[in-house]
């Protein structure tokens, strides 16, 4: 309480001895600079690398409308404003890999849900072989009921342009975020990607992805092995998913196969609820542990340490949690596996075998957190003169024996690598990931898989990082009530 109290005090002192110079915390910006102030207020009072950001400094306040109007485009703020983000730093340099910000905040709520404007193509972005400008794509899955679910196209299609135009790594978002648009397929002939003359026409609409999307029972000997390929934690779709742990359960599963290959993350929540469901024998332990830039850490330490604590938890939105209570796991994991998939990897690491197939994770061990123009920076009594919000990092995540450092990805058990001459149908044992993982269970040979390195495509982007929730692992409200001890 102490601490609260001179806190508040050496507020008042400073706000006072301010107040001939600009008293800005008091009075509202002019309507030139509301967003850039919503920006600057929102990234110093939780961005994580805040105190690493000179202009983020809380002896910035002085002068602060000065500094903003220097800025006519909010997003050159913003980057402006972030610890080496990716748009300022070439690749393998950044810091700040994952923080963006929107001109319409009811866009990233949709996204943050698994909604958006989509024709129905999951696909990864590479480099042609022996180039550093020019890519190629291959189809991962295609949405049901989308506008591509009709067409002639399918997992593992190769594509090298739109509408005619080699993609290339300065031309493939305006390409890609056309709402109409054609893709020029490609073939693959042992050593290069190369044009086919075939091409698929693609209408965006708005749709709604449900993150189950197999979900099987796969016998083998002795061995009933549950099967769910899962590609988002979006919280709406928790009771769902819920259910189908039900359905596991019921069958009597012996294994269990978690496959997140092209999982890029979301919900925290539903990360503690997914692990929860996985295992439930340790109920109310901890599963993660958060790290907030030193302002917050204060806050919360003042307040209420718990909060940075994500516990596993006995049931979804009030229905008592399925559980397995599994001692051991299977989870496949590529290069698109990011954030809160990694969370439930490294979450449950201490408590059970975690065994990973696959390539190695995006390494994303930070989260966000949505922030509105308010006084709370939620969403109540958000300012109505523009539709601004912002998605930065705000906090590191560790497991409950205090691991959290794999910015390189979490490496599987046994690895392999996808390949486009061999992808397989999805869900079908003869599908080289699962057949590998199966073998593990089983103890039987696995298939062989001829290695080629210029089938392998690594991933430079893929139609989550770019349309969705852009690899995210998120909080689902800023946390008000520790701004009063700040």
């Amino acid at each position: 309480m102490k601490t609260i109290i001179k806190g508040l005090l050496l507020l008042f002192l400073l706000s006072f001895s301010l107040q001939s110079c600009e008293d800005q915390d008091d009075v509202a910006a002019p309507a030139n600079l509301q967003v850039n102030n919503f920006i600057w207020r929102g990234l110093n009072q939780y961005y994580l690398w805040q105190a690493d950001v000179p202009n983020l400094s809380d002896e910035r306040e002085v002068n602060l409308y000065s500094f903003l109007e220097n800025y006519p485009n909010p997003d050159d703020l913003f980057q402006d404003l972030l610890y080496k983000p990716a748009s300022k730093f070439p690749k393998g340099q950044a810091v700040d890999r994952f923080s963006w910000i929107v001109e319409d905040y009811s866009v990233l709520e949709q996204q943050l849900q698994g909604t958006s404007k989509n024709n129905g193509v999951d696909f990864r972005l590479s480099y042609k072989p022996g180039s550093t400008t020019e890519l190629v794509g291959f189809v991962r899955y295609i949405l049901p009921n989308s506008n591509a679910s009709g067409k002639n196209i399918k997992r593992g299609d190769l594509f090298t342009g739109v509408d005619g135009v080699q993609l290339t790594v300065s031309n493939y978002q305006s390409l890609l975020n056309a709402d109409n648009y054609t893709l020029n397929m490609a073939s693959y002939d042992g050593s290069n990607y190369n044009a086919n003359g075939a091409s698929v026409s693609l209408q965006k609409t708005n749709l709604d992805e449900n993150p189950v999307f197999l979900n099987k029972v796969i016998i083998s000997g002795s061995h009933k092995i549950g099967y769910l390929m899962y590609n988002g934690f979006y919280s709406n779709y928790d009771e769902h998913l819920n259910n189908v742990f039900a359905s596991l359960k019921g069958e009597g599963i012996t294994d269990l196969i978690l496959d997140l290959r092209y999982n890029g993350g979301g919900s925290v929540n539903t990360a503690a609820r997914l692990a929860s469901m996985i295992t439930g024998q340790f109920d109310d332990k901890i599963f993660a542990k958060e790290k907030w830039n030193p302002k917050m850490t204060q806050a919360f330490e003042n307040e209420d340490p718990e909060f940075l604590n994500v516990r596993f938890v006995n049931n979804v939105k009030g229905s008592a949690i399925n559980s397995l209570k599994l001692s051991k796991i299977y989870i496949i994991t590529t290069s698109g596996t990011a954030s809160a998939s990694e969370l439930v990897i490294n979450g449950l690491a201490p408590y059970i075998s975690v065994v990973q197939v696959g390539e190695t994770t995006i390494g994303k061990n930070v989260g966000s957190v949505t922030l509105y123009d308010s006084q709370s920076f939620q969403k109540s009594k958000v300012n109505l003169n523009h539709k601004y919000a912002m998605q930065p990092l705000v906090f590191k995540t560790a497991n409950a024996v205090d691991f959290g450092e794999y910015t390189d990805g979490l490496k599987p058990t046994y690895e392999q690598a996808e390949q486009i001459t061999n992808l397989g149908v999805l869900g079908e044992r003869s599908e080289p990931l699962l057949n590998l993982t199966i073998s593990k269970i089983t103890g039987e040979a696995a298939k062989k898989i001829k290695k080629d390195p210029k089938a392998a495509l690594g991933n430079f982007t893929d139609s989550k990082a770019m349309f969705g929730i852009k690899n995210q692992m998120y909080l689902e409200e800023a946390p008000e009530g520790f701004l009063k001890s700040l």
